[in-house]
């Protein structure tokens, strides 16, 4: 697999591209969850993904060339991520948008540390500021109530937890594995293992209705195309962080498509966000060197 020079531009410029995508998937899933099962939007997504990743897998050498040395890995990623994009469609059903993705932002702590023990990567005092600054902000968001967190929450707050594991995985496999191929094994192994609770819970898909499922296997796929060129770039604990605008910009399309509110928490946290994130892009300072002499 050819290696990339490590630049922190690229990768902001993959995840908006992931941010697009995931944002448009929170309002068809939303959509195509509210008419039929979660376990069927979610094979009916790997396997027209399998459909519109196959130009790439073709110009990438065919499905010879998807051949991997890492079965296991993709495995357990795939297996790991499917029951967090699960609770994600079932959450965003059950609690506003912003919300959800404000809970999923927990996310960055898992990974961070994760990042860390199993990595090796770096946490200097810039990374740290942009997760503590952003969590702050996710935190003013939600404004969790006396009387407890809703089950919504909850479910948000595992799969935030799964998608954790899935990112460092996903960066673990980008050393040895190509961005497509990891992408067609996600498809392969997720329609795999849904197959059957899919047809368990199996029912004719409205006609109104294909246009959100087709909607949401775009998005499902190319949006990890993205995030997975993001990885190439930066060390997961840069990539993750940019993530954060996808809270603010959730509110938004929450309220401009569902009427759900926004106050001024809301903006406050994502000003917090946005600042967290100017932060994580700084470089450090390289080291001083001592006169001796």
């Amino acid at each position: 697999m050819t290696s990339v020079e490590p630049s922190n531009r690229n990768a902001a410029l993959w995840m908006a591209g992931w941010l697009a995508a995931m944002l448009t998937m929170a309002v068809a899933g939303r959509e195509a969850v509210s008419q039929i099962g979660a376990f069927q939007v979610m094979e009916l997504r790997a396997l027209i993904g399998m459909v519109l990743l196959y130009p790439l897998v073709h110009s990438n050498g065919g499905l010879a060339a998807m051949k991997t040395a890492h079965p296991w890995r993709h495995i357990w990623r795939n297996t790991v991520h499917y029951g967090a994009q699960f609770g994600w469609l079932v959450a965003i059903t059950m609690i506003p948008l912003a919300q959800v993705v404000s809970i999923e932002f927990t996310m960055p702590i898992w990974t961070a540390l994760l990042a860390v023990f199993f990595l090796g990567e770096k946490m200097n005092s810039w990374k740290i500021a942009a997760v503590f600054l952003g969590l702050i902000g996710v935190w003013i968001i939600v404004r969790p109530r006396a009387d407890g967190i809703e089950p919504g929450q909850l479910i948000s707050l595992a799969a935030a937890v799964g998608f954790s594991i899935s990112v460092i995985l996903v960066k673990a496999l980008t050393r040895t594995e190509s961005v497509v191929r990891i992408i067609f094994w996600m498809l392969v192994i997720q329609a795999v293992i849904g197959l059957i609770p899919a047809i368990l819970v199996w029912q004719p898909v409205p006609d109104n209705l294909w246009g959100w499922i087709v909607l949401v296997a775009i998005c499902g796929t190319f949006s990890h195309y993205c995030m997975t060129q993001a990885m190439r770039y930066a060390d997961a604990t840069i990539v993750v962080p940019m993530d954060f605008l996808r809270v603010p910009l959730t509110a938004v399309v929450g309220w401009l498509v569902y009427e759900e509110g926004m106050d001024v928490y809301t903006i406050t946290g994502a000003a917090l966000i946005l600042v967290g994130n100017m932060l994580n892009l700084k470089r450090p300072s390289p080291p001083q060197l001592r006169d001796t002499a």
